[in-house]
């Protein structure tokens, strides 16, 4: 790997994990009586926003690079949505993240991501754009159940550079 790839692969690699520790800010900023949330039309609550995101990014580990899977949440039974604490999202977000993140390593360096298409800076493009898109679904579910994120914090998803 040349010097100036290295560097392309550090920009994207600290790009996931910005991306990441904004997710940890939003969770961390959501009251635990708040997760139960849900949009007006229906739909997964709050906390089954950020369970998705944990066993999306594991759908993917799972195809590409099973080495890297962690578990996934559980979220079929009322049991397992009830079991979704911030602590539990939290842990979960972090082990997926850093396993995304070594599929990124791979994926760049060998040219690849097994079973997506056309390359790993789209997949890495794809990955944000379903995880922005789940933080603004977040966003709409809190204000709809009455507790919506306060201003700074909702300025705070947008502050890339110190997050």
């Amino acid at each position: 790997m040349s010097d100036e790839e290295s560097f392309m692969l550090d920009q994207f690699i600290e790009t996931w994990q910005i991306n990441n520790r904004i997710n940890l800010y939003l969770l961390e900023a959501i009251a635990p009586e708040a997760l139960g949330g849900v949009s007006a039309s229906g739909g997964r609550s709050v906390a089954l926003q950020f369970a998705h995101l944990h066993n999306v990014r594991l759908m993917w580990v799972e195809t590409a690079a099973p080495e890297l899977l962690v578990p996934k949440i559980p979220t079929k039974t009322k049991a397992d949505k009830e079991a979704l604490t911030k602590a539990l999202l939290h842990d979960a977000l972090v082990q997926s993240g850093e396993s995304i993140e070594h599929l990124l390593r791979q994926g760049f360096k060998s040219g690849r991501i097994k079973g997506f298409k056309p390359h790993p800076a789209a997949f890495l493009g794809y990955l944000l754009s379903h995880e922005g898109y789940h933080r603004g679904e977040i966003g709409i579910i809190l204000t709809q159940a009455g507790t919506p994120l306060d201003d700074k914090i909702s300025y705070g998803l947008w502050e890339w550079g110190v997050r």
